[in-house]
């Protein structure tokens, strides 16, 4: 397969900028405060911790053609690194050990409203 060029990372990088600001403008909606974006850590890189009430959300988004795709594109590894990487910003975020951890997933599919689904992943 053959490398993508820079200019088509580059991109692929603003489209992955615009559906993590799409899921975090639609998780605000849904009565959540956005704590951090694009959190990366020595273990891992998380895309959007969120808190509402008790509960702590790292937040996977995935962008794609459409929202089956999206669904499909976190494998159980890519789910264990987020895992890591939540656990490594606990540690250095003592304020929210007495929350509950959950893993959702945000889809974004062109001109559809993204999909929300929480608690999507156990460890």
């Amino acid at each position: 397969m053959a490398k993508p060029n820079r200019q088509s990372r580059q991109k692929a990088e603003r489209r992955g900028r615009i559906a993590e600001t799409v899921a975090a403008l639609n998780l605000r909606l849904k009565g959540y405060r956005i704590l951090e974006t694009r959190v990366k850590t020595a273990v891992g890189e998380i895309d959007l911790i969120a808190v509402r009430g008790k509960t702590l959300a790292f937040v996977e988004v995935k962008q794609r053609q459409s929202h089956h795709l999206a669904l499909t594109a976190v494998s159980d590894r890519n789910w264990q690194r987020i895992a890591n990487a939540a656990a490594n910003w606990t540690a250095q975020n003592q304020g929210f050990h007495a929350h509950d951890w959950r893993y959702d997933l945000v889809t974004v599919s062109g001109r559809y409203w993204p999909r929300y689904f929480p608690d999507y992943w156990r460890p």
